[in-house]
């Protein structure tokens, strides 16, 4: 298989990027496939002009000349996409949302209405056979509430994905939780291996991912203890 990972943390040393990097061990365990990580941060992506330049060529590819067309080429040709990202402000970081937003590319204007009445525009290339998975940590220490507005979007986005919200991930950078925090990398390398073998993730392996670390009072006086 071909794996691309679009890694939108901002950091050298990011908590969510440990929990991908785990998960990518368990499901590359043999080396079998191909994977492909892109550092976001790291590639010139300028925002979506909104000019539907990529629509009148209908080529699959944007007028913008910087690093997305280069992404689209992977992006287009992957089995498996895996977007990888620290929640900001209940949602994606804003270099990464460029790329999303700039895969219009990949559609058509027109529009088609499918079995359960919503309306898409229609795909240039076939990613019937695409999967994608959402690995999103943040920094709160519960997950409800907090990841809402960004399951809706990717729901939509990404055509219901299997999707890891993981809440109180700076935990990972601190040595005196490694206690907590290599069980938990433990349990992604596990659900990596059995992402491998189904290419789907349980609930109760999701459950597992995101039960959070430490209770919500001890994690939050630890976080005001440091301030």
């Amino acid at each position: 298989m071909k794996i691309l990972v679009l890694n939108g943390s901002p950091k050298k040393k990011s908590d969510t990027f440990r929990l991908t990097q785990a998960f990518l061990k368990g499901l590359n365990a043999d080396d079998r496939h191909t994977v492909n990580i892109v550092n976001v941060i790291d590639r010139r992506i300028a925002p979506c002009r909104g000019c539907f330049g990529c629509w009148a060529r209908g080529d699959g590819r944007c007028v913008i000349n910087d690093d997305q067309n280069a992404i689209l080429d992977l992006y287009r040709e992957a089995d498996v996409i895996i977007w990888s990202f620290p929640l900001y402000c209940y949602g994606m970081p804003s270099h990464l949302k460029a790329v999303l937003d700039r895969t219009i590319p990949l559609v058509r204007m027109k529009m088609q209405k499918l079995s359960d009445g919503t309306v898409r525009h229609e795909a240039l290339a076939d990613f019937s056979r695409t999967h994608t998975l959402v690995i999103c940590g943040c920094g709160f220490p519960h997950w409800e509430g907090n990841f809402d507005g960004l399951r809706q979007m990717c729901k939509v986005c990404f055509c219901d994905p299997d999707m890891v919200c993981v809440p109180e991930t700076p935990l990972l950078n601190v040595p005196e939780a490694a206690v907590v925090a290599d069980p938990l990398l433990a349990r992604f390398e596990k659900a990596g291996e059995e992402y491998g073998r189904t290419l789907r993730l349980s609930r109760e392996t999701v459950a597992g991912l995101e039960k959070p670390m430490i209770p919500a009072e001890e994690y939050i006086r630890q976080v005001n203890g440091s301030v």
